[in-house]
């Protein structure tokens, strides 16, 4: 049986990649072409990523979301699962009496009135200039490629962690208070999520993450966004965030991965936290989403 050790982590960071300012000489040009090919280039990427929907919804916070058959999302490009359909979900672990009508309106997309059709899920979709902001289009929707530790030191990241160690996990649930940080850069962002790790931290990591997160980069604004990440080589070659890759098998039509949460806390306020349950069913691991308001 793998060992997982379970991270509750609370992050900031400072760069997530650098920004150059180009200044062109005055003996050269611009060059249109070079810019409509990378456009070009752009334009297909999202075409392979944004999955056709059976149903289109706008949200108030300038997202579009596609209702996608869920036997269509991106989970099904892998070849292994190429022509099969999301299996049903098992039971949820002992003790837990959670069951999906126990999600309500908690997200902006929702606040239309709108919903996705039976047998589909909610994906938000990529535009051009959420690729455009990353560093190369094979980065987008993927962290930095860099040496991964339990602290702080040196790693361009402020944060805290809380967490337990052991033989053999089979689930972990946490609960984190939502927030709108205003980060003041538009390539730091800030976070709150459950990690669960298995491997050392060096090649082998393996990791499944779930949360909430303000990240202009990724998103183009600061809203706090629920969102999943998940990596099997320490966040060299595998992983992504969302639905962006072939990972995560949605089968929820009323949480979009991605989409931001609404209501939030305030200050000396009315307080909203997300509770996150992450567990292990025969070969496969689960998680599911809830919410508080107090």
């Amino acid at each position: 049986m793998a060992k997982y050790v379970v991270f509750l982590l609370f992050v900031v960071s400072t760069l997530f990649f650098p920004v150059y300012v180009i200044s062109i000489p005055q003996n050269e040009t611009f060059r249109p072409r070079l810019e409509l090919q990378k456009l070009n280039r752009v334009r297909a990427y999202l075409r392979r990523i944004n999955k056709p929907g059976v149903k289109t919804i706008k949200s108030p916070d300038g997202d579009v979301l596609d209702c996608v058959q869920a036997h269509l999302q991106p989970a099904f490009d892998n070849p292994k699962l190429k022509g099969q359909k999301p299996l049903e979900p098992p039971e949820r672990p002992n003790g837990s009496n959670l069951t999906d009508e126990t999600v309500v309106s908690i997200q902006k997309w929702t606040e239309t009135g709108e919903s996705c059709p039976e047998g589909t899920i909610p994906i938000r979709r990529s535009t051009e200039a959420d690729v455009l902001r990353a560093e190369k289009i094979g980065k987008f929707g993927r962290k930095a490629n860099r040496f991964v530790k339990r602290d702080s030191t040196g790693s361009g990241h402020e944060h805290a962690v809380a967490f337990a160690n052991g033989d053999q996990f089979y689930g972990a649930k946490a609960s984190l208070n939502v927030w709108t940080p205003q980060v003041s850069d538009a390539y730091e962002f800030s976070l709150s999520q459950i990690w669960l790790i298995s491997g050392s931290f060096g090649n082998d990591l393996n990791t499944i993450e779930a949360g909430w997160q303000a990240n202009p980069a990724l998103y183009g604004d600061q809203y706090p966004r629920f969102f999943t990440y998940w990596t099997t080589d320490a966040y060299q070659a595998t992983g992504c965030y969302n639905l962006l890759c072939s990972g995560f098998v949605q089968t929820n039509r009323k949480i979009a991965i991605g989409a931001a949460i609404s209501p939030r806390s305030t200050y000396n306020g009315r307080q909203f936290d997300i509770s996150i349950t992450v567990w292990k069913a025969s070969f496969l691991f689960l998680l599911s989403f809830t919410s508080n308001y107090s």
